[in-house]
């Protein structure tokens, strides 16, 4: 009874906090996306509940994110005199991710390289970032993506708005500095868009402000569009469905590391089709799963669908008396706050080791990034596969790793020595070896995460082998980092043992070895063991 009132208010708690998150973000990717604020609240709300109760990760949040808002953005310049076409396209794309999901190829979208991964989400950080530089400083935004944004600044010199400047650099700094004892309470985001208002209404009141909001319960937009146009409607719809699928199955990753259960791919992709669909009939923004909700929500409790369904029921009972308030927020309050998350966007982890990390993968993260900067998200992660594709193949026929074979992990401990196998027996299952055989490429990273992170549960040590591991790229790397992270925010401790070689060199150019404490860095499985029962394991 008491687990499930705890369960109960948990859930309730998620999901009031995660629509606190969600309502500035909604309005700002709303904005941005050419749509207007309320199109960004309705996208929340639909994708937001649909993917909520249909998809397969319990705990995850859904909505508006940068990456979707940013190809929306295109699709909207593009159609801007048919903007029933728009939708129409957000609808098609809802059905490719339902597809896809019938098809079930949701576990081959999460095997994408992390190199093309770190690529185009940097890319999008960036464009992000770039097309609200105008906005930052109280000029209208440009029409023709980011490049019509950069050929824009120089008006900047001509007609800034010092107002709006002023208001931006309120917000960006809220985002940054907002303590850490009052994130529960109030959130950045809501926290920056509430002092930017309050600033534009009675201190800097000439700031250019979002306007007329419409209110009440959405109209249907039926898609509506000639025949002729569906080919031409096709790749759109495709590069949302693909980078939509790929954004929300990445978050339910994150979701299952922190909660330590396992989503269903492909239902996932289902729920998050549905939630799409509904989003285009009702002029919504498109969505996917939202890392940041997602991880507040898990914090504050949520477990099951109620939290996400519950956030998107707040938001639609906002959206019912919200505009008024809505229309007096300066549109540079909301450049704050999406200059902010398009920075954390940027994958910096990967950037911070560039110079030490495989060349081979810098190149294929580097050329992913420019194309999504200054061609489209499509031609990036295609040409990004296929370029990660040719280095794995090189990878795998190296001298080093020829006729080496995969193998899956963790090792079930039978070939322990005797006295691994007392210390293992003393300790009853508080340590737990995980042996890694063979070679890992992006193609197993995540089976590796999956089967070692539910053998991890009940451990209080987790010994990582890698006597045996022949190779390991850099999508395997991360995916180990991925463990080791989770492994240490649960209270674990964590050793490594045998590394050494390509997989130590890998492992090191990208900074996974500092979330280990140098001694437990032992050279031999046997002399971790040893190690992990120094420890007092029962008091972990």
């Amino acid at each position: 009874m008491n687990a499930s009132l705890n369960r109960i208010s948990g859930d309730v708690f998620g999901g009031v906090t995660a629509a606190v998150v969600a309502l500035p973000l909604a309005l700002a990717f709303g904005v941005a996306s050419g749509l207007g604020p309320i199109a960004g609240l309705y996208g929340a709300i639909a994708v937001g509940f649909f993917a909520a109760v249909f998809g397969g990760t319990p705990a995850q949040v859904s909505g508006p994110t940068g990456p979707m808002t940013v190809v929306m953005a295109t699709i909207v310049a593009l159609h801007a005199d048919n903007i029933s076409e728009a939708f129409a396209i957000v609808v098609l794309g809802g059905l490719f991710q339902v597809m896809f999901g019938l098809l079930r190829v949701g576990r081959y979208v999460s095997y994408t390289p992390y190199s093309v991964i770190s690529g185009f989400m940097s890319g999008i950080g960036a464009i992000i970032i770039l097309i609200q530089i105008l906005p930052f400083f109280g000029v209208a935004a440009a029409d023709g993506g980011t490049l019509g944004a950069v050929r824009a600044f120089p008006e900047i010199a001509l007609g800034g708005n010092p107002h709006a400047f002023v208001i931006a650099v309120i917000a960006l700094a809220v985002m940054v500095f907002w303590p850490s004892s009052l994130r529960r309470i109030l959130p950045p985001p809501l926290a920056a868009l509430v002092i930017g208002t309050l600033l534009a209404a009675f201190v800097f009141q000439d700031a250019p402000i979002i306007g007329d909001v419409p209110n009440g319960l959405p109209a249907l937009h039926f898609p509506a569009f000639a025949l002729t146009q569906l080919p031409a409607m096709l790749q759109p719809a495709f590069i949302l469905a693909l980078l939509g699928s790929i954004d929300s199955l990445l978050t339910s990753l994150v979701a299952d590391s922190i909660t330590r259960t396992h989503h269903n791919s492909n239902r996932e992709l289902i729920g998050q089709g549905i939630g799409n669909m509904v989003a285009g009939l009702i002029g919504g923004l498109p969505g996917a799963g939202a890392t940041m909700r997602t991880v507040v929500n898990v914090r504050a409790g949520g477990r099951t669908r109620v939290s996400g369904a519950l956030h998107a029921a707040i938001l639609l009972s906002l959206v019912l008396g919200l505009s008024p308030l809505a229309e007096r927020i300066p549109h540079a309050a909301l450049a704050g706050i999406l200059m902010k998350v398009g920075w954390d966007i940027i994958d910096w982890n990967y950037l911070r080791h560039i110079r030490t990390a495989p060349r081979a993968k810098v190149a294929v993260m580097l050329i992913t990034l420019g194309l999504t900067v200054f061609v489209d998200l499509i031609t990036a992660v295609a040409v990004g596969l296929i370029l990660a594709s040719f280095v794995t193949a090189q990878w795998m026929e190296s001298e080093e790793l020829k006729g080496v074979t995969s193998v899956a992990l963790p090792n079930d401990g039978d070939d322990f020595d005797a006295e691994e196998r007392k210390i293992l027996e003393q300790q009853q299952g508080r340590i737990l070896v995980v042996s890694l055989r063979g070679r890992f490429s992006y193609a197993s990273a995540r089976e590796l995460v999956k089967r070692a992170g539910s053998a991890e549960v009940e451990s209080k040590a987790v010994i990582y082998d890698f006597t045996h591991a022949a190779g390991i790229d850099t999508t395997a790397a991360f995916a180990i980092n991925e463990l080791i992270t989770a492994s240490t925010a649960s209270g674990r401790i964590c050793l490594v043992a045998g590394l050494s070689g390509a997989a130590e060199q890998t492992l090191r150019s990208i900074g996974v070895l500092q979330k280990i404490k140098a001694q437990n860095i032992c050279p031999t499985r046997a002399a971790a063991i040893a190690k992990a029962a120094e420890y007092n394991l029962s008091a972990v």
